[in-house]
This record gives structure tokens, C-alpha cells and sequence, in this order.
């Protein structure tokens, strides 16, 4: 049983319980994947396994047009590696991994690049309050004092200021495995995912 699978973001959509309940989803297009790469500790230094998602768009460069073939992997184009844990079998180099090892109610942790909101202030990034909105007020949406000037005399690393938002990765946890296409390779989980539609996600067995 594979650790993962890689997979794109289709959209949302909802769907209906036997008992009528309304449940927001998304779609997520898992694979089909190929081994790519089986590194052990006797190699590598440690137990994993490098995943490529089976598409059929631009050439990759010759290093990595090398590297796929020799796994007799050509149509490759995106590769993420997973650490293999006990229970994860032994893949080898040219196995597939398909939507199929996941089943409706299983719980799985979705990993994605968060969309990218540009340069903005601690009122939108961080949620800060603001100051008073009122006549004369300069700090309406200022994020006020960042430290103290005589000691210790500096900002410290990580104080909340203004900045670039989003675009980073993301994991959302314990997500519902609600239905599973294995004709088209499609994943439907409850809730939202990270990243815009189109965008590349990580699908794992949830942890805890």
C-alpha cells in the first residue's frame, strides 16, 4: 500500500447523504502515479519512495528524461517523494499507484501550495484589530509598536507585521474520503482544500 498519491484540484461541489444531508466536497483528480525511485538506507540514507503524476504535457529536461526512463516512467512530469513507514509494503521502480487503495470514510491529510495574496497588511494577514476609527486617529490600521527601543533594542524574528500572504504550503488534516472514481481516478473529500483549481495536492493516510 502506497504512502500517497499525487493529485490536481478539480473545484467543489456538494453532495447528499442517504439521510439528506448536505456535504461541501472537492474533487480531486489522484493520479495515476508510477514509481519512480524506491531510496533505501542502504543508498540513501533512508526509507522512501519518489512518486512522478502520469501527464502528458511539456518535455522534461534531459537529467530528468533520463531519470524517468530508466524507471520506465516517461510521461512523468510532476515527482514528490513520501517517507515510507511500517505497512507501506515494498514498492519498486515502474509500479503504479492508482486512486484505488483509498475507500469512502477513510480519513486522509490533503498537502497544497495556499493561494497567493500578495503584499498584505496585519489587519488582512494577521487579523489585528486596528486602532480607533475615529476623527484625527493616524493608526486605523497600523499594527503599532513592534518592540521597545532602549531594550533590547532590536525586532525580534517572527513579530506579526505586514508582508506577503499565502503561497505557502498548507496541510489540511483528517479530511473525509467521501466517494472514490477509480474509472476516472477521481478523489472526492469532505471540505475545502488549499490552492486554487488546477493546483497540485499531496493525498496521505491521515496520521492521527
Amino acid at each position: 500500500m502506497s504512502p500517497g498519491i499525487i493529485g490536481k484540484k478539480i473545484g467543489m461541489t456538494q453532495v447528499f447523504r442517504p439521510d439528506g444531508q448536505v456535504v461541501p466536497v472537492t474533487l480531486l483528480k489522484a493520479g495515476p502515479c508510477v514509481v519512480v525511485q524506491r531510496k533505501t538506507p542502504t543508498t540513501d540514507g533512508y526509507d522512501a519512495v519518489q512518486l512522478g503524476l502520469v501527464e502528458f504535457a511539456r518535455k522534461p529536461n534531459k537529467p530528468m528524461a533520463g531519470h524517468f526512463k530508466k524507471a520506465g516512467a516517461e510521461g512523468v512530469r510532476h515527482v514528490r517523494e513520501f517517507k515510507l513507514r511500517p505497512g507501506n509494503g515494498d514498492p519498486k521502480a515502474g509500479d503504479q499507484v492508482l486512486v484505488d487503495q483509498f475507500k469512502p470514510a477513510d480519513m486522509v491529510d490533503v498537502t497544497g501550495t495556499s493561494k497567493g495574496r500578495g503584499f498584505a497588511g496585519v489587519v488582512k494577514r494577521h487579523n489585528f484589530r486596528g486602532g480607533e476609527a475615529t476623527h484625527g486617529s493616524m493608526h486605523k490600521r497600523a499594527p503599532g509598536s513592534i518592540g521597545a527601543s532602549s531594550y533590547p533594542s532590536r525586532v525580534f524574528p517572527g513579530t506579526r507585521m505586514a508582508g506577503q500572504m499565502g503561497h505557502s504550503q498548507v496541510t489540511v488534516r483528517n479530511l473525509e474520503v467521501i466517494d472514490v472514481d477509480v474509472e476516472d481516478n477521481v478523489l472526492m473529500v469532505k471540505g475545502a482544500v488549499p490552492g486554487p483549481n488546477g493546483g497540485y495536492v499531496i493525498v496521505r493516510r491521515a496520521k492521527r
